[in-house]
């Protein structure tokens, strides 16, 4: 029986040009502005899982690279060592229990780097793994925060702008990420400007990442999109999008569908927010949600239920576990705007991409169906630049 002998995580340095931080100069969750010549430094780390018969399974993180799911990775990893890669199920139950004190965070990239293991070691896709049926996906550009500073997303305007040109370039929606400052009336002003630029029918979004200050401004805003007919609103105010009820009255009174649970970890939690009416649209992450194993457990329940879900931000496995997902709608390029880099790390040899450019003429990007997720990692690379390592196993 073949068992896991190593696993090795990487935690590497780049930077990204034209982004700079804002004023007050913390990056906190996407907190970048546009910065004309600025050299924006940004950290990510990757996992190597390699068993004894020398396969290999990788993954290296997006939105969850952070120090602190780096941290909570190190603490899972030992627990690896020993385990056959295929009792998945076992492997998922056991390292959620472990990291049941704090936020799962960095248990979402060992099952995703045990599914690429898989994949590649019967020579098929996770794509195909999961039952994927999708070849394309129709993709939404997902903006960064408006900003103080001159520059980027700067006025109402400038979203609107950015949203006619992201219609004209084919992206199938577009969704607003406004200010930090939990502006009602600007947020406001932005919502009726973009829906003008781009015409009635075109599927736009909203998420104030909880930057509303009070359930009365969410009510508020909530309000624009219904007038502006948006296709969803979500985690709006400061209650971080884990107030059950406050988000059932919200439903109550307005008409767009709310999109929920980003920040609720776990399959338990997310199912009870939505059986206690806190929701319309569920949002996923094999990143966030404790990997492809936690996603597809949360798609499957809402499929149940005759709801949907989304999945957020991009990456090879949520093209694989959007391949398989009959009740979502789009792919999120996540995040981008005028002259302003998405910040996934440039560690692909094998042509994947999750920047604007390398949108299809169709508005989709493609579900990578090569072995495993179907992408090539620049180890060298990310050997070069690294500036923290941990292994265990064998030497």
């Amino acid at each position: 029986m073949t068992r896991i002998a190593s696993v090795e995580i990487s935690q590497f340095r780049f930077e990204v040009e034209g982004l700079g931080l804002p004023s007050h100069g913390a990056a906190g969750v996407a907190n970048l502005i546009a910065k004309k010549g600025s050299r924006m430094p940004a950290q990510r780390w990757a996992v190597r899982i390699e068993t004894d018969d020398g396969a290999r399974g990788e993954y290296v993180t997006h939105w969850v690279g952070t120090p602190s799911s780096f941290a909570q990775a190190t603490m899972l990893a030992p627990h690896l060592i020993g385990r056959d890669p295929d009792r998945r199920e076992e492997i998922w139950q056991d390292l959620r229990r472990e990291v049941r004190a704090y936020d799962h965070m960095g248990h979402g990239p060992l099952d995703i780097a045990l599914w690429d293991l898989a994949g590649k070691r019967r020579d098929v896709s996770v794509s195909r793994l999961l039952g994927g049926y999708r070849t394309s996906l129709p993709t939404y550009a997902s903006t960064y925060h408006g900003q103080e500073e001159p520059g980027g997303l700067d006025t109402p305007k400038a979203f609107a702008d950015y949203a006619a040109a992201c219609r004209t370039q084919g992206f199938a929606g577009f969704k607003i990420h406004g200010w930090h400052t939990g502006d009602v009336a600007r947020e406001v002003e932005t919502i009726h400007a973009v829906r003008a630029a781009v015409g009635d029918g075109y599927p736009l979004m909203l998420d104030p990442a909880s930057q509303l200050r009070t359930w009365r401004d969410a009510l508020t805003v909530g309000d624009a999109c219904d007038e502006a007919r948006f296709f969803w609103y979500e985690d709006p105010y400061r209650d971080t999008g884990g107030a059950v009820e406050g988000h059932k009255r919200l439903r109550e009174r307005l008409r767009t569908p709310l999109l929920v649970c980003e920040h609720v970890r776990g399959l338990e939690a997310k199912a009870s927010f939505m059986l206690a009416g806190g929701g319309d649209l569920v949002h996923l992450d094999p990143e966030y949600d404790m990997g492809i194993t936690g996603a597809v457990k949360m798609a499957n329940f809402c499929q149940a239920l005759g709801l949907d879900v989304q999945y957020h931000a991009c990456g090879p496995a949520h093209r694989a576990v959007m391949s398989a997902t009959p009740n979502t709608h789009f792919y999120e390029m996540a995040l981008v705007g005028p002259d302003m880099r998405n910040t996934v790390p440039p560690v692909y040899t094998c042509g994947y991409s999750d920047q604007p450019e390398d949108l299809g003429a169709d508005g989709c990007v493609p579900v990578p169906d090569g072995p495993g997720l179907g992408v090539a990692y620049d180890w060298s690379y990310i050997e070069q630049n690294r500036v923290d390592h941990v292994a265990f196993g064998r030497k």
